[in-house]
């Protein structure tokens, strides 16, 4: 499955109710909106079926979830005989309206939650609802895997107007994408991969780029001029010279793993050593303070004085 397949639809069965839900696309309906909260670049909305019946202060819940996951705010509309039932349905167009009714066959009893803001942001917060709502416990249901390929090289823009690296900015890119680079970063493809089992994350990994003129590119595409590459990464540039292999890692979560199959719902539940929010160890009460004659020793400093 590529990434933007799972933006739009995690998976390839319908085990539970997420695989029912499809984000949909509303942008061109919302293109003219004079409607604030759609005054964005992307607007996806979210069909929850039999939704209609859910309580204001769970709708509120959900919202304040939208923010946490980094969205200007959460827009919802029950689905009624009299039309769409929300604060912002009579700030609606006809055509604006039609298009919220009409999302993935909505009918009489369902709701619509919409998310506006850029692409990437839209699918990531309405994909955790669709998860945090639709989703069974995960000590239910059969264990479904699936590989998530081709992620993209780079997304958004620095206030410089160069592309980030989405992974990281010695990944690979795609063979078929290579010409994109300077052309058009935003659609080169990554040689980078996800295993996701029943909607958690188990591993990723990517394939890292092994050739000098590559990486060159990819350096200049994000801004890195060639005296700042030299300086900062002389020592891989060089060592490409000499004909570095190909190389591609994988990062495996035995936590997570374990977590799945023992039916928690926090990996911290089988963490031998948890750490707390603020990252504190309750078992030692690490971080702890340094003696003085460890400082001198290592040769540091408290921040307040200087390094």
């Amino acid at each position: 499955m590529t990434w933007a397949e799972a933006l739009d639809l995690y998976g390839t069965d319908k085990p539970d109710l997420r695989f029912g839900m499809v984000l949909c696309d509303l942008s061109d309906d919302f293109a003219s909106t004079e409607v604030k909260a759609f005054s964005a670049a992307t607007v996806k909305a979210l069909r929850v079926p039999g939704g209609a019946s859910t309580s204001r202060a769970t709708l509120d819940q959900w919202t304040d979830q939208a923010k946490e996951l980094g969205a200007k705010g959460l827009a919802w509309f029950r689905v009624t005989d009299d039309g769409l039932d929300s604060p912002l349905a009579k700030f609606l167009s006809e055509d604006e309206a039609a298009a919220i009714a009409g999302v993935d066959g909505a009918a009489v009893g369902d709701i619509v939650l919409c998310v506006a803001d850029e692409y990437a942001a839209a699918c990531h917060v309405l994909g955790a609802l669709r998860s945090a709502i639709g989703g069974p416990p995960v000590s239910e249901g059969p264990h479904r895997y699936v590989w998530i390929t081709e992620f993209p090289l780079f997304e958004g823009l620095d206030e410089d107007g160069n592309p980030q690296a989405a992974h990281h900015p010695f990944t690979m890119p795609h063979p078929d994408d290579i010409d994109k680079i300077e052309s058009d970063p935003l659609q080169v493809r990554s040689q980078s991969y996800d295993l996701v089992l029943n909607g958690w994350e188990l591993g990723s990994g990517s394939v890292r780029i092994h050739r000098a003129d590559i990486q060159s590119r990819i350096f200049r595409a994000l801004g890195i001029s060639d005296e700042e590459a030299e300086s900062r990464f002389g020592f891989l540039l060089g060592a490409f010279k000499y004909g570095a292999p190909p190389h591609a890692g994988f990062a495996f979560g035995i936590d997570r793993l374990t977590a799945i199959f023992a039916g928690e719902e926090n990996i911290r539940e089988v963490i031998a050593y948890p750490k707390t929010q603020s990252g504190t160890d309750l078992m030692t009460g690490a971080p702890k303070g340094i003696a003085e004659k460890q400082m001198r020793e290592l040769r540091l400093k408290p921040a307040s004085q200087g390094s």
